[in-house]
């Protein structure tokens, strides 16, 4: 009886096995989908026109694709891509700054703007709205009552303007 279980949990052994390494390798492939030029082309500018290689037509464009596919043919992935980029071309090659350094500013500054123009308007929106209700709740202010010198001087005033 022992021996007839342990070929089954030894076969159940090996599917387990089996199943987590395809479980392993489909999550290798996910993580590092192979690279293409039309995905990498808009991530990285042309170093002479200084604009995006997937628009730009100058030789010095033509010299940055093929090394792009050279490195796609050898099955690098795009992050790989674009480090060799950098150290090929330089910083500039990259279409958005990387972000460390002063450079991640440009990643933390938009939002953090919008955000506190959302909070100021939070503050201010209640105390505009309570001003608008005290206004319309006053009283109309009536004219003050004139003396009737300076009433008089008024009609004559106005009967000028007649």
């Amino acid at each position: 009886m022992i021996g007839a279980r342990l070929p089954i949990r030894g076969a159940a052994a090996v599917i387990i096995a089996l199943s987590l390494l395809a479980a392993t390798t489909n999550a290798v492939a996910a993580v590092a989908p192979r690279a293409s030029l039309t995905d990498i082309e808009s991530d990285v500018m042309c170093v002479v026109c200084k604009t995006p290689l997937a628009v730009s037509q100058s030789p010095e464009a033509d010299a940055e694709r093929a090394f792009i596919t050279t490195l796609i043919n050898k099955g690098e992935t795009k992050a790989q891509i674009l480090k060799a980029m950098v150290y090929q071309y330089g910083a500039p090659v990259l279409a958005l700054p990387p972000a460390h350094g002063f450079n991640l500013t440009v990643y933390i500054l938009p939002p953090a703007l919008v955000l506190l123009g959302a909070g100021l308007l939070a503050l201010a929106l209640p105390k505009w709205r309570r001003r608008a209700r005290l206004r319309a709740a006053a009283p109309a202010t009536a004219v003050p009552d004139l003396k009737p010198a300076d009433a008089l001087r008024l009609e004559q005033d106005l009967a000028r303007f007649d």
